[in-house]
This record gives structure tokens, sequence and C-alpha cells, in this order.
């Protein structure tokens, strides 16, 4: 994914929500924002978390906005099925909780 896409991503999603870049104010400063959306910085995950909490979305939201486009996806549908059958793929290394369930053989106290 390239910063330009998570740039895109972030101002149609501000956009939609009729949020402006000085209702950042709190997490980042206007022209931070601004340099995000004019593509010149790419923020870190935190900054991700913070930005998604101001517009009242999901970090996954932002981001998956921006990798629909990177990996030329049909749908926000179609790009969570591929994540879905990758996290199964490789749910033996612990990436994703396993569905929680009583091992034979143990009894569990109450």
């Amino acid at each position: 994914m390239t910063h330009n896409n998570l740039a895109k991503s972030l101002r149609t999603i501000r956009k939609s929500k009729g949020i402006s870049q000085e209702d950042f104010g709190l997490i980042s400063s206007r022209t931070y924002v601004s340099s995000l959306e004019r593509k010149l910085k790419s923020p870190t995950l935190s900054k991700v978390d913070e930005l998604a909490a101001v517009l009242g979305v999901h970090p996954l939201t932002l981001l998956a906005g921006a990798y629909l486009q990177a990996f030329e996806a049909t749908s926000v549908s179609e790009l969570l099925g591929i994540v879905a059958r990758e996290a199964k793929e490789i749910n033996r290394v612990d990436l994703v909780k396993p569905t929680a369930r009583k091992p034979e053989g143990v009894l569990i106290d109450k």
C-alpha cells in the first residue's frame, strides 16, 4: 500500500462524516492532517488508531479503504474474504485467537 491510497481513504471518510481537519486538534495539528491528505507524510499505526477514533470508525475501515485500491479488490467484502482466508491459513501460528473450547479429558473447576 502506498500512502497515496491512505491519503485518499482518510480524506474520503473525513469528508463523508463532515469532519474538518481542525476537528483532529486533540490528536494532531491541522497542518499534519493536511500533510497526510496531500501524501507528504505517512502515519504510524498508533496515529491511524487516533485518526480512526476521531473519524468514528474502526482503524481497519481506514486501512481497508486504502488497501481496497492497492489490491484492486472489487469490494470491501472481497478484501475481507482475502484477509479471512489468509488468517485461517496462518491460524496455527496464533495470529488469530482460536475458538475457546475445553480440551478433552480436562475438568474445569467452577
